[in-house]
């Protein structure tokens, strides 16, 4: 069968892609960058495309030829500066639904989220849930499924979240350690997926998660097991007010183009639990899905997983160090201006030039720092710091050689910068 995921280098799309294909069916993936979709999986025909924009059924008509199932796998936590929830997992699907309909599309997979109804409180949730009320109301073989919190070896969202935290050295803090939450481990997912692929499983919603429930403490304590990390000195309940300020700060840097795992939304699925019945899955597939601690035995935990953990932990405060550095630094520059050219014309630099060169640096430094607050800048920012700072470097030697001897002196210092300003790139990849 040709088959098309939506939301195809997801978490959960990727991986249910893979598995599509490797049991011969002709896969095509919808995503927003057909390049990196080919990149992370060259064997899908990648269709690129905005799911905001295709709001209208005649937008959907073009990609649903010859496709005889359509697998939904996108979605979004957060309304953010590049996510549209209403838009995406609304409005795009419901026209999806209406689309599928009149191109006889035999069979409709809806991957949704527990929990998931029209009137409930966070717009993830209601959005998925009016995008289901729109799959069951529709003629189509359709099937829901619902899994609970994903462990997968790749870490995005909550993986990438729960990672992060039991990276912290020596003490574990947990915000809301007593929230329930039932796992599922992507392959248990796949595998679900391809069973309704193949067979009949038409006009029925299933939880998938395993059958016991675990404290968010205790998740987050097996995950740092997991990962090799040592036990705790502490275990640090945190109180809910620093999680309602981490999640704000975080829904600002949403705005600013950051998918930060932890904002108002996960705070509030959390506060509700992440819990379901899996006993209609368990009996149609003959038994209970596997524990967390299965799904962790699955994928081993090596030096790999390790170094993200840190650097996912790190990564953030790694961002703001590079844009408070050249802000500040832009700023001194305008405040002290009068200092800085004369420390210039003192070296024989003319007025003029001295002039132009503090002054048009400095809005080059507050630019650059600005450009590192945005996710889409982040590259662009990261290899003008460097070309800045080589420029500095090369001016500052043959104009202000004398500066060098100084250990904590303006020329020194950029060398450092250069060398955090590569880190973040390394660590900067997107999914």
């Amino acid at each position: 069968m040709r088959v098309l995921v939506v939301g195809g280098y997801g978490l959960i799309g990727l991986e249910i892609a893979r598995r599509i294909s490797g049991a011969g069916h002709d896969v095509s993936c919808l995503g927003r960058s057909a390049k990196r979709g080919q990149a992370l999986m060259p064997s899908a025909v990648w269709v690129e495309a905005d799911l905001a924009a295709l709001t209208r059924p005649d937008s959907w008509l073009p990609h649903l030829a010859s496709i005889d199932v359509v697998i939904n796998a996108a979605g979004a936590l957060q309304d953010g500066l590049h996510d549209n929830l209403v838009g995406v997992q609304e409005h795009a699907i419901v026209a999806l639904v209406k689309a599928c309909a009149q191109a006889e599309v035999k069979k409709f997979i809806q991957i949704s989220a527990p929990g998931a109804a029209p009137e409930t409180e966070t717009t993830f949730l209601a959005t998925k849930g009016r995008a289901d009320a729109a799959v069951m109301a529709s003629e189509l073989g359709w099937t829901i499924f619902r899994p609970g919190l994903v462990i997968a070896p790749n870490a995005y969202g909550a993986g990438a979240l729960l990672r992060a935290l039991a990276a912290i050295p020596l003490v574990q803090p947990v915000l809301l350690p007593n929230a329930r939450l039932q796992c599922i481990s992507i392959d248990d997912v796949c595998d679900a997926v391809l069973r309704a692929v193949g067979e009949d499983l038409s006009g029925q919603v299933f939880d998938l998660m395993e059958s016991n429930a675990h404290s968010f403490e205790e998740i987050v304590l097996q995950v740092r097991r997991w990962l090799g990390f040592s036990e705790p000195k502490l275990v640090l309940a945190l109180p809910r007010w620093i999680g309602s300020g981490a999640a704000l700060l975080a829904d600002l840097a949403g705005w600013f183009g950051w998918r930060a795992p932890f904002r108002s939304t996960a705070l509030k699925v959390l506060e509700r639990n992440v819990t379901g019945d899996p006993s209609g899955w368990a009996h149609v597939a003959g038994g209970p899905l596997g524990t967390l601690e299965c799904a962790l035995a699955r994928y081993p935990a090596t030096r790999q997983e390790r170094i993200f953990a840190r650097g996912h932990l790190i990564f953030p405060f790694l961002i703001l160090i590079l844009a408070a550095f050249w802000i500040v630094s832009g700023l001194l520059g305008l405040t002290q201006s009068a200092d800085a050219i004369r420390l210039l014309t003192d070296r024989s630099v003319t007025l003029p030039v001295a002039t132009g060169a503090v002054f048009v640096g400095s809005f080059v430094d507050l630019l650059i720092g600005a450009a590192f607050l945005f996710r889409g800048m982040l590259r662009r920012a990261v290899w003008l710091s460097t070309t800045v700072c080589i420029l500095y470097l090369v001016a500052g030697t043959i104009l202000t050689p004398d500066l060098w001897a100084d250990p904590l002196g303006p020329i020194v210092k950029i060398v450092p910068v250069i060398g955090l300003a590569l880190a973040v790139a390394a660590l900067a990849e997107d999914r």
